[in-house]
């Protein structure tokens, strides 16, 4: 695959966290530092999509919302607006546990043709752990004029490829929503 920009969506209201979700430690270290480090190995074409200031310690571009209050799909649009290159990897930030071989196995898997890749297991699809194509924005924004944020949904109406993988990787995928999602987390690895 031809160049790649990682874009961490570093949004949303973050009301089950009563905090900045990318910001909440796990391990001491902030969740977005953990996926960071799963992306360097492969690329530091990193842009976070935010508006506020608590990520300027990080040596990354940082990329206000195009539309406001869109939820992940606005975050997604802004991102793919802005980015110079065809093919990007889009992540949420509150998954810690995302490993670069993961991610590596999402690229080299990524069949040019499809618009989104994104990978699921029996149980669940995961739309924020994908390759979004630029080619995307026009039909992203008009999901946003409808109103329509819901991401299975947007997901259903366009073509996409699905990399199946075992039921246990859904682990490494977990994305942490709130204080006891992450407490039980941390019992989990103690």
């Amino acid at each position: 695959m031809e160049a790649l920009t990682v874009f961490i969506l570093c949004g949303g209201k973050s009301s089950r966290m009563q905090s900045e979700k990318g910001l909440v430690l796990f391990r001491k270290k902030p969740f977005i530092e953990h996926i960071i480090q799963a992306i360097l190995p492969l690329t530091d074409k990193i842009k976070l999509i935010t508006g506020t200031k608590e990520y300027d310690y990080l040596p990354y571009s940082k990329i206000p919302d195009i539309v406001e209050d869109k939820g992940p799909l606005g975050g997604i649009y802004t991102a793919l607006s802005s980015s110079e290159t065809e093919f990007n990897l889009i992540l949420s930030c509150d998954i810690p546990l995302i490993s670069t071989e993961l991610l590596s196995e999402l690229i080299s898997k990524h069949n040019e043709e499809a618009g989104i890749t994104v990978f699921a297991t029996e149980s669940r699809l995961h739309p924020l752990i994908g390759i979004y194509s630029k080619k995307m924005v026009p039909v992203i924004k008009e999901t946003i004029v409808a109103e329509e944020l819901k991401m299975m949904d947007f997901l259903e109406k366009v073509p996409h490829q699905i990399i199946k993988i075992d039921e246990s990787e859904n682990f490494h995928l977990t994305n942490i929503n709130s204080v006891d999602e992450l407490n039980d987390l941390n019992i989990n690895l103690s």
